[in-house]
């Protein structure tokens, strides 16, 4: 006989769970009694949001599902962040929320949430565990259904009463990974369309990727001498210095690379589903009909088609496609050879630092100096703000699982991330990329950085502002700033306050010193960077903006 919070962690720790992320709660206390017996470790946040984008961030890095354990009301509703980064990152992750006794629902009890409704939209499945001894079939159904198809968000209410109950169960299974493979007929017809194109592309994204597959699919690349981009924050999907490396397919987009798409006569789109921002609005490839032939090779069949209609449509997993791509071979030298090398010389001329900037810190210097400095296998993690765009365009990515950013472009996600990676893998280090406003949406979670132990490097770019809102205020409406100001601490002394260390950096030349010294200090450390609001782009500044230049 067991508790249904002993039940709950023996199904975590038969479905191989080494770490969740939590934020404790009354209404789960069976499951913190349990997991004082565990291995498990568990990570205890500041805030739910932060919480849920750690377990995100697991799922994106490992293939398996995060596990996030959150109290039920506004514990949920926090949270509720993390999962739609989850949902429309297509990343496994399971969040265990507690619930009201079963006696007291439909009450509109302390702090009662119809988890149903309220995450019916953005999980993939929401299911009330009512009778404990059914804990360990609905556990692992959850992680079954968070890997499978197309991967995402799982949300598991817990009654507090049920996790207290005693019952007879059987003992939990580990889920079985499902790999759905391309059959031979499918691949027989992308080398047709291969051998009839003068101008294709390859597009890689998504998850559900391994590290061999991606090494796989890079040696197809290079025998067809394939031109390829990685979808939006995807980059760590191919080598960036890849002799077929034509650059990100994300915002902002080099304007000869977004010309080559949209010319292109097919387009081999692998992984992803390419939506609003890699499509650049739907005009990269036009939605429902592409101007290219397309094949489209995605593990979920309700994708496939619902946005776009596909010459080929491919069901199956992007690591099992690039191994039997990998199989694949062009009979001749590929007409469109030269273009691809075209294409790779465009790629690293774009991705080349501008020696010049506004200000006294040019930001340009900066990343010419990291790329020199960071190891190839450095985990970048980032949120949203144009402060983003200085990694994405600049800092090439070389290895697979280096790269932790929303795609659904949510604000705050870095530090969690990079609390969550080091957790992951402390032998390899980890740099939050941050804006001021991005950072102090999880600011806290500094905090948890410090108690466990995660020597990460935060660079924040503060410039005083939203600065995305910042710039595209100032191209509609020029001079009326209206509520994308912001008043910041002194984000050394913030870092000092929780027991890591800081460093302030006002000029170019100050950068590298307070960034080596950060990383000797074996702490987690901010490196507080005083960016003028000025530079908001790296070609164009705000003034430059506001005016139409």
């Amino acid at each position: 006989m067991k508790t249904g919070g002993q039940l709950i962690v023996e199904a975590l720790e038969a479905n191989g769970v080494e770490r969740i992320y939590s934020v404790p709660g009354e209404s789960y206390l069976a499951v913190l009694d349990a997991l004082h017996d565990s291995k498990i470790r568990n990570i205890v946040c500041r805030q739910e949001g932060g919480a849920a984008m750690m377990a995100d961030c697991e799922g994106r890095l490992t293939g398996r599902p995060g596990i996030c354990f959150v109290t039920r009301g506004p514990g949920a509703t926090n949270a509720s962040a993390g999962v739609h980064i989850a949902r429309q990152d297509s990343n496994p992750m399971i969040l265990f929320v507690g619930q009201v006794a079963r006696g007291n629902q439909e009450r509109e009890a302390f702090q009662e949430v119809d988890y149903r409704a309220f995450y019916g939209s953005t999980a993939k499945w929401v299911v009330e565990i009512d009778d404990a001894a059914r804990i360990p079939e609905l556990v692992t159904r959850a992680f079954a259904t968070a890997t499978s198809g197309r991967p995402g968000p799982v949300v598991v209410a817990l009654p507090e009463d049920m996790l207290r109950d005693t019952v007879e169960a059987p003992a939990a299974l580990p889920f079985t990974p499902v790999e759905t493979w391309p059959g031979p007929a499918e691949m027989a017809e992308v080398e047709r369309l291969l051998g009839e194109a003068k101008r294709p592309f390859v597009i890689l994204g998504g998850t559900r990727w391994t590290e061999s597959a991606v090494k796989a699919m890079c040696g197809a690349l290079e025998r067809w001498a394939l031109p390829v981009g990685c979808s939006f924050r995807r980059q760590a999907l191919c080598d960036q210095l890849h002799s077929s490396y034509a650059g990100d397919v994300g915002i902002g987009v080099n304007p000869k690379l977004g010309r080559y798409i949209k010319e292109a006569d097919l387009v081999l789109l692998v992984g992803c589903r390419f939506g609003e921002m890699p499509s650049s609005d739907y005009t990269l490839l036009k939605s429902p009909y592409p101007d290219q032939k397309l094949v489209h090779v995605f593990p979920d069949p309700e994708e496939l088609g619902r946005v776009y209609r596909p010459t080929v449509a491919v069901n199956a997993t992007p690591a099992a496609f690039a191994h039997a791509f990998a199989e694949t071979a062009p009979s001749t030298t590929p007409v469109w050879a030269n273009r691809t090398e075209e294409l790779h010389q465009s790629y690293l001329e774009w991705s080349a630092p501008p020696e010049k900037g506004v200000g006294d810190v040019h930001m340009g210097k900066v990343m010419a100096w990291l790329e020199t400095e960071l190891p190839e296998d450095v985990i970048i993690c980032n949120g949203a703000g144009n402060f983003a765009t200085w990694v994405h365009r600049f800092h090439r990515f070389r290895r697979f699982n280096t790269q932790a950013a929303p795609t659904s472009g949510s604000m705050g996600y870095g530090l969690p991330a990079g609390v969550a990676a080091k957790t992951m893998f402390p032998d390899r280090e980890v740099v939050v990329w941050a804006g001021d406003g991005d950072f102090l949406m999880h600011g806290q979670e500094f905090a948890t950085a410090v108690q466990h132990g995660a020597p990460i490097v935060v660079v924040i770019l503060d410039n005083g502002i939203y600065g995305t809102i910042r710039m595209h205020q100032e191209r509609e409406y020029p001079g009326r700033v209206s509520g994308t100001s912001l008043q910041n601490p002194d984000f050394a002394a913030y870092a000092r306050a929780f027991g890591g260390h800081g460093e302030t950096v006002a000029t170019t030349d100050e950068f590298a010193p307070a960034f080596e010294r950060a990383r000797a200090s074996g702490m987690p450390t901010i490196v507080h960077v005083k960016l003028d609001p000025e530079a908001i782009t790296p070609t164009k500044s705000l003034s430059e903006i506001r005016s139409g230049r």
